[in-house]
């Protein structure tokens, strides 16, 4: 099993990190070349930058990722991508992609745009709080203790 962090704009990389590395499972941040940074990543954590595009995180992404694998990711479109090809996704608020939410949230995303592009406002994503990290924490957590037991 591997971690992969689609990690241009997530706020949960540190949990990631620290929980991920303590099992000592490999986590790998997938980053824009624009977000490059020379700050030391600890033992265990790998970056791979890719192009500026618009999905190039994604697509390193799956063409990396493997069954069983872990997704960290606030992109509707690459979980669905990574829950056809079997891996376990988490958003960084705190819930889990699953076969039965992946449609309605695809569903949401492409209403919105529709709204969006007849030249109508949508709202936002709202903050991210301290209540959405710990919820977080605690899903991970959960989720690396359930998927390490079934590798044993």
């Amino acid at each position: 099993m591997k971690i992969y962090i689609d990690a241009d704009a997530c706020p949960v990389k540190d949990i990631v990190i620290s929980e991920g590395t303590a099992q000592h499972i490999p986590v790998i941040l997938v980053t824009s070349i624009s977000h490059f940074s020379t700050v030391e990543q600890p033992a265990g954590v790998e970056t791979i930058y890719v192009d500026t595009g618009a999905e190039a995180a994604d697509y390193r992404i799956m063409r990396l990722a493997k069954k069983g694998d872990l997704i960290v990711t606030q992109d509707y479109g690459l979980a669905s991508l990574a829950l056809a090809k079997g891996c376990i996704v988490l958003h960084h608020t705190g819930f889990k992609y699953t076969n039965d939410n992946i449609d309605q949230l695809l569903q949401s995303r492409y209403l919105s745009a529709q709204v969006r592009k007849s030249g109508k406002r949508t709202k936002g994503p709202k903050p991210f709080t301290e209540e959405n990290r710990l919820t977080f924490q605690k899903l991970f957590k959960e989720t690396l203790l359930e998927a390490t037991n079934q590798t044993n």
